[in-house]
Protein backbone atom coordinates (compact mmCIF):
# COMPACT_ATOMS: atom_id res chain seq x y z
CA UNK A 1 0.00 0.00 0.00
CA UNK A 2 1.40 3.11 -0.88
CA UNK A 3 2.01 5.75 1.93
CA UNK A 4 0.66 9.33 0.78
CA UNK A 5 0.41 12.42 2.40
CA UNK A 6 -1.57 15.10 0.28
CA UNK A 7 -1.57 18.94 1.17
CA UNK A 8 -3.10 21.88 -0.67
CA UNK A 9 -3.09 25.39 0.41
CA UNK A 10 -7.07 27.27 -0.13
CA UNK A 11 -7.62 30.02 -2.61
CA UNK A 12 -9.40 32.86 -1.95
CA UNK A 13 -9.02 33.68 1.53
CA UNK A 14 -10.25 37.21 2.84
CA UNK A 15 -8.17 39.31 4.71
CA UNK A 16 -9.16 38.40 8.42
CA UNK A 17 -10.92 41.01 11.11
CA UNK A 18 -11.82 40.70 14.74
CA UNK A 19 -15.06 38.87 15.20
CA UNK A 20 -14.95 37.27 11.83
CA UNK A 21 -16.53 33.66 11.58
CA UNK A 22 -13.15 31.40 11.18
CA UNK A 23 -15.18 28.18 10.39
CA UNK A 24 -17.16 29.65 7.43
CA UNK A 25 -14.09 31.51 6.18
CA UNK A 26 -12.62 28.00 6.15
CA UNK A 27 -15.19 26.16 4.60
CA UNK A 28 -16.10 29.66 2.08
CA UNK A 29 -12.36 29.13 1.30
CA UNK A 30 -12.56 25.09 0.97
CA UNK A 31 -15.78 25.09 -1.93
CA UNK A 32 -13.84 27.94 -3.89
CA UNK A 33 -10.59 25.91 -4.08
CA UNK A 34 -12.48 22.55 -5.15
CA UNK A 35 -11.96 20.77 -1.56
CA UNK A 36 -14.98 18.74 -0.11
CA UNK A 37 -13.78 18.52 3.75
CA UNK A 38 -14.10 14.35 5.00
CA UNK A 39 -13.59 12.41 7.69
CA UNK A 40 -10.14 11.90 8.99
CA UNK A 41 -8.48 15.37 6.75
CA UNK A 42 -6.72 18.18 8.95
CA UNK A 43 -7.48 21.78 8.77
CA UNK A 44 -4.28 23.66 9.39
CA UNK A 45 -4.53 27.21 10.09
CA UNK A 46 -1.93 30.07 10.42
CA UNK A 47 -1.47 31.46 14.08
CA UNK A 48 -2.51 35.17 12.31
CA UNK A 49 -5.69 34.59 10.98
CA UNK A 50 -6.81 32.88 14.33
CA UNK A 51 -5.34 35.89 16.63
CA UNK A 52 -6.87 38.24 14.42
CA UNK A 53 -10.11 36.64 14.20
CA UNK A 54 -10.57 36.44 18.70
CA UNK A 55 -9.30 40.28 19.00
CA UNK A 56 -5.80 39.84 19.95
CA UNK A 57 -4.86 43.22 18.77
CA UNK A 58 -2.68 45.63 21.10
CA UNK A 59 -2.57 49.28 20.48
CA UNK A 60 0.59 50.40 21.43
CA UNK A 61 -0.35 54.01 22.32
CA UNK A 62 -2.42 52.34 25.31
CA UNK A 63 0.59 50.11 26.46
CA UNK A 64 2.53 52.27 28.96
CA UNK A 65 6.18 50.15 30.00
CA UNK A 66 7.16 49.37 33.34
CA UNK A 67 10.90 49.92 34.21
CA UNK A 68 12.07 46.58 33.47
CA UNK A 69 10.89 46.64 29.78
CA UNK A 70 12.46 50.00 29.13
CA UNK A 71 15.87 48.34 30.89
CA UNK A 72 15.84 45.51 28.13
CA UNK A 73 14.31 47.88 25.49
CA UNK A 74 17.85 49.70 25.81
CA UNK A 75 19.50 45.93 25.75
CA UNK A 76 17.89 44.90 22.74
CA UNK A 77 17.07 47.65 20.84
CA UNK A 78 13.08 46.71 20.88
CA UNK A 79 10.22 49.60 21.89
CA UNK A 80 9.89 50.00 25.16
CA UNK A 81 5.93 49.05 24.41
CA UNK A 82 6.59 45.84 23.07
CA UNK A 83 8.71 45.00 24.96
CA UNK A 84 6.32 45.50 28.20
CA UNK A 85 3.79 43.66 25.94
CA UNK A 86 6.38 40.64 25.75
CA UNK A 87 6.99 40.81 29.55
CA UNK A 88 3.07 40.55 29.86
CA UNK A 89 2.39 37.33 27.75
CA UNK A 90 5.72 35.44 29.39
CA UNK A 91 6.76 33.86 32.85
CA UNK A 92 10.56 33.97 32.12
CA UNK A 93 13.17 35.62 30.04
CA UNK A 94 15.44 33.25 29.17
CA UNK A 95 18.23 35.00 26.65
CA UNK A 96 18.25 38.55 25.23
CA UNK A 97 20.56 39.76 22.53
CA UNK A 98 19.97 42.74 20.07
CA UNK A 99 16.97 42.54 18.10
CA UNK A 100 15.27 39.54 20.07
CA UNK A 101 13.84 38.60 23.23
CA UNK A 102 13.50 34.76 24.12
CA UNK A 103 10.99 34.24 26.33
CA UNK A 104 9.18 30.95 28.45
CA UNK A 105 5.20 32.20 27.38
CA UNK A 106 2.64 31.91 29.92
CA UNK A 107 1.41 28.90 27.53
CA UNK A 108 4.61 27.01 28.11
CA UNK A 109 5.94 27.92 24.67
CA UNK A 110 10.44 29.02 24.61
CA UNK A 111 9.91 31.50 21.65
CA UNK A 112 11.04 34.74 20.57
CA UNK A 113 9.34 37.92 21.58
CA UNK A 114 6.56 35.74 23.13
CA UNK A 115 4.95 35.61 19.75
CA UNK A 116 3.94 38.82 19.40
CA UNK A 117 4.04 40.36 15.67
CA UNK A 118 3.61 43.38 13.56
CA UNK A 119 3.82 42.17 10.24
CA UNK A 120 0.82 41.40 7.86
CA UNK A 121 -1.48 43.21 10.74
CA UNK A 122 -3.86 45.75 8.57
CA UNK A 123 -5.89 46.66 10.96
CA UNK A 124 -2.37 48.54 12.49
CA UNK A 125 -2.11 50.30 9.27
CA UNK A 126 -3.08 53.93 10.45
CA UNK A 127 -1.60 53.20 13.93
CA UNK A 128 0.77 51.08 15.90
CA UNK A 129 -0.67 48.21 16.47
CA UNK A 130 1.16 44.61 17.31
CA UNK A 131 -0.59 40.90 17.76
CA UNK A 132 -0.40 38.43 20.70
CA UNK A 133 -0.95 35.00 20.51
CA UNK A 134 -4.82 33.19 20.87
CA UNK A 135 -5.56 33.25 24.61
CA UNK A 136 -5.75 29.42 24.40
CA UNK A 137 -4.65 28.01 21.08
CA UNK A 138 -5.95 24.42 22.41
CA UNK A 139 -9.53 25.83 22.95
CA UNK A 140 -9.04 27.71 19.60
CA UNK A 141 -8.15 25.14 18.32
CA UNK A 142 -11.04 22.34 19.42
CA UNK A 143 -13.75 25.13 18.90
CA UNK A 144 -12.73 25.81 15.49
CA UNK A 145 -13.31 21.65 14.69
CA UNK A 146 -16.44 21.76 16.45
CA UNK A 147 -18.03 24.80 14.28
CA UNK A 148 -16.35 22.55 11.43
CA UNK A 149 -18.10 19.18 12.43
CA UNK A 150 -21.45 21.09 13.51
CA UNK A 151 -21.10 23.08 9.83
CA UNK A 152 -20.04 20.39 7.34
CA UNK A 153 -21.03 17.10 9.45
CA UNK A 154 -17.42 15.58 9.06
CA UNK A 155 -14.64 14.59 11.92
CA UNK A 156 -11.47 17.02 10.88
CA UNK A 157 -8.98 17.87 13.81
CA UNK A 158 -7.50 21.46 13.46
CA UNK A 159 -4.02 22.42 13.93
CA UNK A 160 -2.98 25.78 14.38
CA UNK A 161 0.26 26.49 13.59
CA UNK A 162 3.12 29.35 14.11
CA UNK A 163 6.57 30.15 13.28
CA UNK A 164 9.45 29.42 15.73
CA UNK A 165 13.39 29.28 15.68
CA UNK A 166 15.00 26.21 17.87
CA UNK A 167 17.76 26.72 20.08
CA UNK A 168 20.45 24.46 18.25
CA UNK A 169 19.38 24.91 13.97
CA UNK A 170 19.01 28.00 12.18
CA UNK A 171 15.88 29.31 10.71
CA UNK A 172 12.17 29.11 11.26
CA UNK A 173 10.04 26.19 11.15
CA UNK A 174 6.27 25.84 11.49
CA UNK A 175 5.20 24.72 14.91
CA UNK A 176 1.96 23.86 15.99
CA UNK A 177 0.92 25.54 18.87
CA UNK A 178 -2.95 24.25 19.31
CA UNK A 179 -4.40 21.07 18.29
CA UNK A 180 -7.43 19.29 18.07
CA UNK A 181 -8.57 15.70 16.65
CA UNK A 182 -5.31 14.03 16.86
CA UNK A 183 -2.39 13.45 18.51
CA UNK A 184 0.53 15.65 19.08
CA UNK A 185 2.87 13.86 20.75
CA UNK A 186 3.13 10.26 19.29
CA UNK A 187 4.60 7.97 21.63
CA UNK A 188 6.23 4.69 19.89
CA UNK A 189 8.03 3.44 23.02
CA UNK A 190 7.53 -0.32 23.16
CA UNK A 191 7.00 -0.51 19.20
CA UNK A 192 9.20 -2.69 17.48
CA UNK A 193 11.42 -1.49 14.74
CA UNK A 194 12.31 -3.34 11.50
CA UNK A 195 14.67 -6.17 13.01
CA UNK A 196 12.07 -6.99 16.20
CA UNK A 197 14.19 -4.83 18.58
CA UNK A 198 11.60 -2.40 20.96
CA UNK A 199 12.10 1.48 20.55
CA UNK A 200 12.96 2.71 23.94
CA UNK A 201 12.82 6.38 23.76
CA UNK A 202 11.02 7.34 20.55
CA UNK A 203 8.32 9.98 20.64
CA UNK A 204 7.16 11.85 17.08
CA UNK A 205 5.84 15.03 17.31
CA UNK A 206 3.53 14.48 14.62
CA UNK A 207 1.31 17.69 15.03
CA UNK A 208 4.54 19.53 14.48
CA UNK A 209 5.87 17.88 11.52
CA UNK A 210 2.18 18.33 10.09
CA UNK A 211 2.43 22.17 10.83
CA UNK A 212 5.74 22.27 9.04
CA UNK A 213 4.16 20.87 6.54
CA UNK A 214 1.98 22.92 5.56
CA UNK A 215 4.43 26.02 6.59
CA UNK A 216 6.22 25.08 3.28
CA UNK A 217 2.83 25.81 1.14
CA UNK A 218 1.71 28.96 3.58
CA UNK A 219 4.83 31.23 3.17
CA UNK A 220 6.45 33.71 5.03
CA UNK A 221 5.44 36.66 3.97
CA UNK A 222 2.81 37.87 1.62
CA UNK A 223 1.72 34.74 0.00
CA UNK A 224 -1.54 34.89 1.74
CA UNK A 225 -2.29 31.37 2.27
CA UNK A 226 -3.41 30.86 5.51
CA UNK A 227 -5.55 27.33 5.34
CA UNK A 228 -4.17 24.38 4.20
CA UNK A 229 -6.03 21.10 3.49
CA UNK A 230 -4.33 17.64 4.53
CA UNK A 231 -5.26 14.47 3.60
CA UNK A 232 -4.01 10.85 4.25
CA UNK A 233 -2.47 11.33 7.93
CA UNK A 234 -0.45 8.10 8.78
CA UNK A 235 -1.29 7.90 12.35
CA UNK A 236 -4.25 6.81 14.48
CA UNK A 237 -6.30 9.60 15.20
CA UNK A 238 -7.19 10.36 19.43
CA UNK A 239 -7.92 13.30 21.23
CA UNK A 240 -5.03 15.53 22.04
CA UNK A 241 -3.45 19.06 22.17
CA UNK A 242 -0.30 20.94 21.82
CA UNK A 243 0.45 21.38 25.40
CA UNK A 244 1.60 17.62 25.07
CA UNK A 245 4.82 19.02 23.24
CA UNK A 246 5.61 21.20 25.62
CA UNK A 247 9.05 19.97 27.38
CA UNK A 248 9.04 19.99 31.41
CA UNK A 249 11.59 22.73 32.33
CA UNK A 250 13.03 20.66 34.67
CA UNK A 251 13.74 18.30 31.56
CA UNK A 252 15.05 21.56 29.35
CA UNK A 253 18.78 21.09 28.91
CA UNK A 254 19.03 24.67 26.92
CA UNK A 255 17.47 26.50 30.41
Amino acid sequence: MTARLILSAFEGVPTVRAGDDLAGIVLSSAATSGVTLADGDIVVVAQKIVSKAEGRFARLRHVEPSPEARKIAMHTGKDPRVAELILRESTEVVRMRPGVIITAHRLGFVMANAGIDASNVEDGQEEEIVLLLPENPDESASRLRQQLQARAHVDVAVIINDSFGRAWRLGTIGTAIGVSGLPALLDLRGSPDRTGRRLQVTEVGVADEVAGAASLLMGQAAEGRPIVHVRGFPYPRREGNAAELVRPREEDLFR
